[in-house]
């Protein structure tokens, strides 16, 4: 029997849950039975991680696209900014950030990375903020 013809007949046994649910033996599963319950679980491999982190990013990269006009016409670390701000507040989060938004746009750098640190975000991941700041800081 062949890899794809297992793989099928899993997926036809198991089903497929986009969400972490608990089976019928109480383990924390997701996608097509993988176990990723903390006690005995198989979780995921760290290529699969890299694997699910670049298909996140290449997604905000998509939405910020669209949403974002002025999304060309930025540098490209001040779009690495966003994707990584997207990817940790969602991009309905990021969006939030009007003002830093209106910076970025009018490439006012020294407004928008002082703009970031104003913020609920920044008092909550005060480090991981000013590392975002000072990446935008660069282009000033």
């Amino acid at each position: 029997m062949s890899i794809e013809a297992i793989k099928d007949l899993l997926k036809k046994e198991e089903g497929y849950r986009r969400f972490p649910y608990q089976c019928t033996a109480g383990k924390w599963t997701i996608g097509y039975g993988r176990n990723i319950d903390p006690l005995g679980g198989t979780g995921i491999s760290e290529y699969e991680a890299d694997f699910l982190l670049g298909m996140d990013v290449r997604g905000r990269v998509a939405s910020l696209e669209k949403l974002l006009d002025f999304w060309g016409a930025l540098p490209e670390i001040a779009q690495t900014v966003l994707v990584c701000m997207a990817f940790q507040l969602g991009t309905g989060g990021l969006l939030q950030f009007r003002t830093f938004l209106e910076h970025l746009k009018a490439k006012e750098w020294a407004e928008a990375a002082e703009s970031m640190l104003q913020s609920l975000w920044a008092r909550q991941t005060p480090a991981r903020a000013q590392r975002m700041s000072e990446l935008i800081k660069t282009l000033a």
